[in-house]
């Protein structure tokens, strides 16, 4: 079976940790080529990971290389200039969470992705865990078979942690001065001060927009901005509540990312590890509470293989043509919308004091 051949636009940290370290040891695949604008960086990390080409820009190495597809890990705000030109190359593109700075550099990659038809997933790795496929399923066999009534809660409680979980320690570092990079505009219509806070809530709080999403397998609406910036509250298209809970308290020394799905005779709860931590899947229990004491708690045994290291999988599945969780960018876009959908109302809670 043909290897495919997968190169890299960007290898810092992120770069490394959560992505060429995984992709460098799957036997679908090979890292042929990397490219980095610190260019001494980039023969260091093609050298650590036994890469047989390192190139100093994307152009150099989409000019030397015969590529399947292309792990491109770089700031999101520069997205909407950068991934509409890997697009227009035609060769399959990964990047990481979020699709763009804003809606507007969001759509724009949007439409450069249905354009050039280029096959393109932006990098939530929380669907590819183990955990969450499972969640899922049991979600949507639960919602088609009625066994515990209707679905009537989503809630992610997300509270910072050690997300890095050691990852960062196998990084190849480089003293090179990092490039300055021409950053997308802000998003329009937001002063700066707020602008900051959407971003800021974007890089921090996307994963879980876009997980409330995946679970539910429909959209919703932001229908509440705690004035205290804890609670986010939204109804789905099928009138099901839901709830992101934001730093509701912080932990130093561990990761508690949960999500409870409720129905009326029972839930569904999925508990995620931090991001970077390695061979480790997240944990799934089902609830069920029939009445007259037919009640039970179960909880299946899951593979000890993380998120990233599937996610890498399902891109080389989706690189192939396999149906693949990955997130597309119009779910992407998506994400961004109903960010700033939150964010606008935040804004005019907080000014009227959280009257109306």
């Amino acid at each position: 079976m043909k290897r495919l051949r997968v190169g890299f636009v960007g290898v810092g940290g992120m770069g490394q940790a959560a992505h060429l370290a995984n992709y460098a040891v799957l036997p679908e695949c090979e890292v042929v080529a990397v490219s980095d604008l610190r260019y001494g960086l980039a023969q260091k990390v093609a050298k650590r990971y036994g890469v047989p080409h390192a190139y100093p820009d994307y152009k150099s190495m989409y000019e030397g290389e015969q590529l399947d597809g292309v792990v491109a890990s770089q700031p999101f705000e520069i997205h909407g200039r950068l991934i509409p030109e890997l697009l227009a190359l035609g060769v399959p593109v990964m990047t990481e969470k979020p699709i763009g700075r804003s809606v507007e550099a969001g759509r724009k990659v949007l439409e450069a992705a249905k354009s050039t038809k280029t096959p393109y997933f932006v990098g939530y790795h929380k669907r590819s865990d183990p955990a969450t496929i499972c969640a899922k399923k049991a979600v949507e066999d639960l919602r088609q078979s009625g066994e515990l009534g209707k679905m009537k809660y989503v809630r992610i409680t997300m509270p910072p942690g050690d997300w890095v979980a050691n990852g960062f320690a196998a990084m190849v570092s480089s003293d090179e001065p990092y490039p300055q990079l021409e950053r997308d505009p802000e998003p329009g219509g937001m002063d700066s001060s707020v602008a900051g806070r959407y971003n800021a809530f974007v890089n921090y709080y996307i994963h879980q927009v876009n997980l409330l999403r995946h679970l539910l397998g429909e959209d919703y609406k932001v229908t509440y901005a705690d004035p205290c910036e804890v609670v986010l509250g939204a109804v789905s298209s099928n009138g099901i509540s839901c709830i992101i809970e934001m730093a509701p308290y912080n932990s130093t020394i561990d990761w508690q990312e949960q999500a409870l799905i409720g129905f009326e005779k029972g839930y569904v709860k999925l508990e995620l590890p931090a991001p970077l931590a390695s061979n480790r899947a997240g944990q799934v229990t089902l609830f069920r509470d029939l009445g007259n004491g037919d009640a039970s708690l179960s909880s299946p045994s899951l593979p000890l293989v993380h998120a990233m290291r599937q996610q890498a999988v399902h891109f080389v599945q989706a690189i192939a043509g396999g149906a693949t969780p990955l997130c597309g960018p119009e779910d992407a876009v998506k994400d961004l919308e109903t960010a700033r959908e939150y964010m606008e109302l935040l804004i005019k809670t907080q000014q009227t004091g959280g009257s109306d």
